[in-house]
């Protein structure tokens, strides 16, 4: 009996997003924003992520960084260029476009 082979992927490198969510506590926005930020991650980019959350109330100069002036705020460090997308992230279809996992529709 002959084995299967597993087909070969091309070999292309995967694109690893990392993405930082600042937020300020526990509040019931963070945590939606967070939650939207793990399902949407979950469906679109499996396996090819890293989230950090800063909480802003514990380290409030990591704000300066990357110039945070509203929260909760995702920020994609990686790939470049660096994207901010400010709110809880509820509509996926703008956190798409933003992360550049999807094109704007052209009308």
């Amino acid at each position: 009996m002959e084995k299967s082979k597993p087909q070969k992927r091309s070999r292309q490198p995967q694109k690893t997003y990392q993405l930082r969510l600042y937020v300020a506590g526990q509040t019931p926005k963070s945590l939606t924003a967070f939650a939207n930020l793990k399902k949407i991650c979950e469906e679109h980019m499996p396996g090819q992520y890293e989230i950090e959350v800063i909480d802003l109330l514990k380290k409030p100069q990591l704000a300066s960084g990357d110039q945070i002036l509203a929260i909760p705020t995702l920020v994609r460090k990686l790939p470049e260029p660096i994207k901010k997308i400010i709110g809880d992230l509820s509509n996926t279809e703008r956190v798409l476009v933003g992360l550049d996992l999807r094109e704007t529709k052209k009308d």
